[in-house]
């Protein structure tokens, strides 16, 4: 029996409808990582579809993507929920973006070029503008793009999918570290020393220094955690009292 091998052609409906799902799963995502949708929050697909202004289908396409990326899960008869990040989960998390981070920075000092350089130091010198002035909002932005230019900058793919697949994920709890402005300035200072190993084309420095970096930056992160759990605790007893 003869087989038809050949693809069935992609419909200008097909597309247009991929094109939709993709546009509502970057705002999803955006809600997600904004924090304008809470971890554990159940996601009101209705909703979601009206202030879109699109049909309740490409809302279910966005949510199975987003569930393959962790951000969000599924459970049956009950929704779509946000992903809420245990401390085992961080800790998972930031080790993992330590052994990438630091791979990259690794491979990317042999070949670090005068114009990559004088990117990372314009990157740093950003942040620590944003961070004198205690500016969270300013500071992450510019902190993403830096650790993403030096994993872009190696120059090989599968490293640069693994790490962004991990970003997202990092990004849901990492604010929780990241919120004074002392740790914004200690943490920038962490980046001229990664900066300043590049720059020396040292492989076995930079890989120090960036998992270092990242390292310190989970300690960052638990405390801040554990700040905030007897915090609740306190505000738990208060309201008993």
């Amino acid at each position: 029996m003869d087989t038809d091998h050949t693809s069935t052609p992609v419909s200008l409906a097909d597309f247009r409808a991929n094109t939709l799902t993709n546009v509502v799963q970057r705002e999803i995502e955006r809600m997600i990582l904004s924090g304008e949708l809470k971890p554990g929050e159940r996601l009101n697909e209705k909703a979601v579809a009206d202030k879109l202004s699109v049909s309740r289908g490409p809302v279910r396409e966005a949510c199975r993507a987003l569930a393959e990326l962790g951000l969000v899960y599924q459970i049956p008869q009950r929704g779509v929920f946000i992903q809420e990040v245990t401390r085992d989960d961080a800790i998972e998390v930031y080790d993992l973006r330590a052994g990438l981070t630091a791979l990259a920075s690794s491979l990317l000092a042999p070949i670090l070029t005068p114009e990559m350089a004088q990117q990372l130091d314009s990157y740093v010198d950003q942040m620590q503008d944003a961070a004198e002035k205690g500016d969270f909002s300013r500071f992450d932005p510019l902190n993403l793009e830096f650790h993403d230019y030096i994993v872009r900058s190696t120059g090989n793919s599968r490293l640069i999918k693994l790490y962004r697949g991990f970003v997202k994920e990092f990004h849901l709890f990492r604010v929780h570290g990241m919120v004074q402005r002392g740790a914004l300035l200690e943490s920038n200072e962490e980046h001229r020393q990664i900066v300043s190993a590049l720059k020396s084309h040292d492989s076995r420095l930079g890989y120090e220094n960036s998992f270092t970096h990242v390292s310190k930056g989970k300690e960052r992160m638990l405390i801040a955690l554990d700040n905030m759990a007897k915090a609740g605790s306190r505000d738990a007893g208060d309201k008993i009292a």
